[in-house]
C-alpha cells in the first residue's frame, strides 16, 4: 500500500487547523475477528467543549452521535496535562515518568522537529505490537514526541521505528480554500487511498492550534464561542467525514472507534478580551495543571456495533493508557511482560462484564513531579483525590494562571500540602471543598493509604535518561527532518520514501 497525495490546481492560502495522525494495518490480515481500529485524539479539547459531556451551545452531532451508539466514559483521564507527556503515555501505556517525557524543568514539551529529545527506542508502541500482529500502521499529523537523535540523521530513532509504517509527519496540514469551497480531499483520499477491507488501525489527531486558530470559511462565526467555537464545530464535521468513509466501505461493523482529548482545554489562552481555550464545565484548573480535574479529565468515547452495548455510561475511573492493553488485546497480541504497563484493558468494562474498573490508584504528574493521586475505593464506590502540590492561581479565584503563560509544576508558583488537600471525587467532582479531620472521620486512614500507595508507586520507577533535558529539546539543525534542501523542508512529492519524510 502506498500513499498518493491528491493535487489542485488550485493555489492555496489558508492553513486549516486539523492535523491527523494516522495508523494504517501494512499487510491484508484473514482473521475476521480481529477489528479495525480508528482512534481519534484531539489536543486540548476540554471536557466542556463537546455535547454529550453537557455543552449546548457548540453543536458536535458527530462527536454525541458516537456516544450515543457506543459507550461515554465519565471519568477518563490523561496521564499528563500537557501533549508530549500525554502522548507518549498514551502510545506507551507508561506513564511518561517511566520514559523520560515527563520534564524536570519548566520546558514540559518537545518544541522542535530537530531536537535530540524523543520517546526512547526501548519504548514499546501499540502500533509496533500491532504492526507484528499483521496490522499496517500509519500516523498522519501531531507526533510531538521528537525523533531521539543523538548526532546525526544516522543515529535517529524515528517514529517509524516504533511500529508506523507510515509516519506523515509534524505538522502534517491539510489546506483548505479560503473562498468558501469545500475540500474534497479530505474524505476523498481517506476512501480512496487510507481505507482497506482488512485489519487497519487509523490513529487521528484532530489539533486545535491555540492562539494561531483559522478555519475553513463555511465555520467562521458559525459558533456562539469565537474561532475556538468554530474550530470545535469544525472538528465534528471532520469526525462526520471520517464516519461517513466508515460507513459507504461498509466497515461500520467491523470497526473499534474510540475519541478522546490529550488533556484539559487551556483557561490562559486568550487574544486581547477573546478567550480560545477550551471549556473544562464544573471542573477546576485546566491544561498545564497536572492535579486540578480540568486539566487531565478528557472525553472518552468508544463505539463498536454489536460488541459493545450503545448509549451507555461508565462512571469508573479509566485512563488514555488503557488503550494500549485493549488494542493490544483486540489484535491479538500479548502486552509486553518485561516492563510495568500501567494501563489496564477497557474490555471488561466497555462489554459488562466488570462493575469496577482494574485502576486502584491514579498518579497525577506535572512534569516530573507528583501533585495528586486519586484512590478508588471500590467497596465503598468512592474516588478520594489527595493533592501534594497544587499551582498558585493568579487571581486567586480564576482557576487560572493568568500572570503566566501556564501555570508551574514546582517553585515559587505552587503550593505544597501537608496533610495533603483531600476531596471525595465521587460528592464533589469540582473539587471545591477540601476535607479535614473534622468533616472526614475517615481523614486519616485516607490520607495514610494514600500515601503509602505512593511509596510503592515510587518503588516501581527507575532513572532514566530525561528527554526534555534543556539539551535535548534544544533546535540542531543537523537533526532537522528535511525532504528538501535545508532550511527549505517543505515536501511536494507525488511519492515521498519514508526516508524522505523523515
Amino acid at each position: 500500500m502506498k500513499f498518493t497525495r491528491k493535487r489542485s490546481g488550485k493555489k492555496r492560502s489558508c492553513l486549516s487547523i486539523w492535523l491527523i495522525l494516522c495508523l494504517f494495518p501494512r499487510t491484508c490480515v484473514s482473521n475476521p475477528s480481529k477489528p479495525n481500529f480508528l482512534l481519534i485524539l484531539a489536543d486540548d479539547l476540554g471536557i466542556g467543549d463537546v455535547g454529550c459531556y453537557g455543552n449546548d451551545t457548540i453543536r458536535t452531532p458527530n462527536i454525541d452521535g458516537l456516544a450515543k451508539e457506543g459507550v461515554r466514559l465519565s471519568q477518563h483521564i490523561a496521564a499528563a496535562s500537557v501533549c508530549t507527556p500525554s502522548r507518549a503515555a498514551f502510545l506507551t501505556g507508561r506513564y511518561p515518568i517511566r520514559s523520560g517525557m515527563a520534564s524536570n524543568t519548566q520546558y514540559r514539551v518537545l518544541f522542535w522537529n530537530g531536537c535530540s529529545g524523543g520517546l526512547p527506542p526501548n519504548e514499546t508502541t501499540f502500533a509496533r505490537i500491532l504492526h507484528q500482529q499483521g496490522y499496517s500502521t500509519a500516523l498522519v499529523g501531531k507526533w510531538h514526541m521528537g525523533v531521539n537523535c543523538e548526532s546525526s540523521h544516522d543515529h535517529c530513532h524515528h517514529p517509524l521505528q516504533h511500529g508506523f509504517d507510515y509516519f506523515y509527519g509534524m505538522p502534517f496540514t491539510l489546506l483548505n480554500e479560503c473562498q468558501g469551497t469545500d475540500d474534497p480531499e479530505l474524505a476523498k483520499s481517506l476512501q480512496d487511498t487510507y481505507w482497506l477491507h482488512s485489519q487497519i488501525i487509523f490513529l487521528a489527531v484532530l489539533t486545535l492550534l491555540i492562539g494561531k486558530l483559522t478555519s475553513l470559511f463555511q465555520f467562521l462565526g458559525r459558533s456562539r464561542h469565537g474561532l475556538y467555537g468554530d474550530n470545535v464545530e469544525e472538528m465534528d464535521w471532520v469526525v462526520g467525514r471520517l464516519l461517513d468513509v466508515i460507513d459507504k466501505e461498509g466497515l461500520k461493523n467491523t470497526t473499534f472507534i474510540y475519541f478522546a482529548s490529550d488533556h484539559g482545554g487551556s483557561v490562559e489562552a486568550h487574544r486581547g478580551n477573546a478567550r480560545l481555550g477550551g471549556w473544562n464545565g464544573i471542573y477546576k484548573g485546566g491544561k498545564g495543571m497536572g492535579g486540578w480535574e480540568g486539566g487531565i479529565r478528557v472525553p472518552g468515547i468508544v463505539r463498536w456495533p454489536g460488541a459493545l452495548p450503545a448509549d451507555i455510561v461508565i462512571n469508573e475511573p479509566t485512563s488514555l493508557m488503557d488503550i494500549f492493553p485493549t488494542v493490544v488485546h483486540l489484535a491479538g497480541g500479548v502486552v509486553p511482560q518485561d516492563r510495568v504497563i500501567d494501563g489496564r484493558t477497557l474490555l471488561p468494562l466497555l462489554r459488562g462484564t466488570a462493575g469496577h474498573s482494574e485502576h486502584e490508584f491514579m498518579f497525577h504528574y506535572c512534569g516530573a513531579v507528583l501533585h495528586a493521586v486519586r484512590w478508588h475505593q471500590k467497596d465503598r464506590g468512592t474516588t478520594w483525590k489527595a493533592h501534594y502540590v497544587t499551582p498558585v492561581f493568579q487571581a486567586e479565584d480564576s482557576g487560572a494562571c493568568f500572570g503566566r503563560r501556564m501555570c508551574p509544576c514546582f517553585g515559587d508558583g505552587v503550593t505544597h500540602h501537608d496533610p495533603p488537600l483531600l476531596f471525595d471525587l465521587s460528592r464533589d467532582p469540582s473539587e471545591a471543598n477540601p476535607l479535614s479531620a473534622d468533616t472526614e472521620p475517615l481523614f486519616d486512614t485516607i490520607v495514610n493509604r494514600i500515601g503509602r500507595a505512593v511509596e510503592e508507586h515510587c518503588r516501581t520507577l527507575t532513572q532514566v535518561p530525561q528527554q526534555l533535558s534543556p539539551y535535548n529539546n534544544v533546535w540542531k539543525p543537523w537533526l532537522q527532518p528535511c525532504c528538501g534542501t535545508f532550511p527549505f523542508c517543505w515536501c511536494d512529492k507525488e511519492n515521498n520514501k519514508d526516508e524522505d519524510i523523515l
